[in-house]
């Protein structure tokens, strides 16, 4: 299993992190950073498969994916 982290005011709500998750899992969230953005987050990550793509595409890093025991 996987948890996604955002760090929410890096975020810039590009959207390309929603683009390329193979399990259509991350979203765009209502929720507002400080900056004005709406952040990105996950539907459901139990589905998260690992892949790291919303994490390499992030231009601004602020995507971290690890490994739940």
């Amino acid at each position: 299993m996987f948890k996604v982290i955002f760090t929410e005011n890096r975020c810039k709500g590009c959207e390309l992190c929603t683009t390329v998750c193979p399990v259509n899992i991350v979203i765009m969230s209502d929720t507002i950073n400080r900056s004005g953005y709406r952040i990105a987050s996950i539907s459901d990550m139990e589905k998260c498969t690992g892949c790291f793509r919303c994490a390499r595409i992030c231009p601004d890093i602020a995507i971290e994916i690890e490994r739940q025991e």
